[in-house]
């Protein structure tokens, strides 16, 4: 019952709550992006979602227009302190999450949730297997089991097998434990970037 109704009225009660206050701080936002380098105020990059149907994700701009996408070893993208395609103002966002707000519109559409394995990218679909399709079960989130423990510092293989323990044991006490800790990572500035 959580997860087939309760868990889409929380999103949608709670993103309507939330989306006139990010409306207001979008505003100061989009002018620092916009009077830094004049490019787009938004990356809007396609992404799979609930049963790997395709969305457009919502984001603010964090690195430089026309950046090259650099991706680890482990196909994981490439996050770091030093990486010279984010812009000054992209910097301080992804340090503090502010980046992924406008998600909060993904929430409301019904294309996230607040809570769930982050959504993937193109291109990977090929070397997904029948267990990290598991991962697709539920809608992704703006947050996620993984983020709440290991954010950016997580490696391919660590990821899917958090994202996969979350869509088996999905309840509101997860949701809950997995916002919790979330915000202190972010607050405290934990893994932000990938060693």
């Amino acid at each position: 019952m959580y997860n087939k109704i309760l868990k889409r009225l929380i999103d949608i009660v709670i993103s309507l709550m939330l989306i006139p206050l990010v409306l207001v701080l979008m505003i100061p936002i989009a002018l620092f992006i916009k009077l830094e380098d004049h490019g787009d105020v938004f990356y809007n990059a396609e992404r799979y979602g609930r049963n790997m149907r395709k969305f457009r994700m919502f984001k603010f701009r964090s690195m430089k227009m026309n950046a090259p996408d650099i991706r680890n070893a482990d196909g994981t993208t490439f996050n770091s302190e030093k990486d010279i395609r984010l812009t000054r103002i992209g910097s301080f966002l992804r340090k503090t999450s502010i980046d992924e707000l406008p998600q909060i519109l993904n929430v409301f559409l019904g294309d996230m949730s607040f809570v769930g394995p982050r959504p993937s990218p193109m291109g990977n679909e090929r070397t997904y297997t029948d267990f990290v399709k598991k991962k697709f079960d539920v809608r992704p989130g703006i947050t996620g089991y993984n983020q709440a423990l290991l954010r950016n510092s997580a490696t391919l293989e660590e990821r899917y097998k958090n994202d996969i323990y979350y869509a088996e044991n999905l309840s509101f006490l997860l949701d809950c434990k997995i916002i919790y800790m979330t915000l202190r990572s972010v607050l405290c500035r934990e893994n932000v970037y990938k060693n």
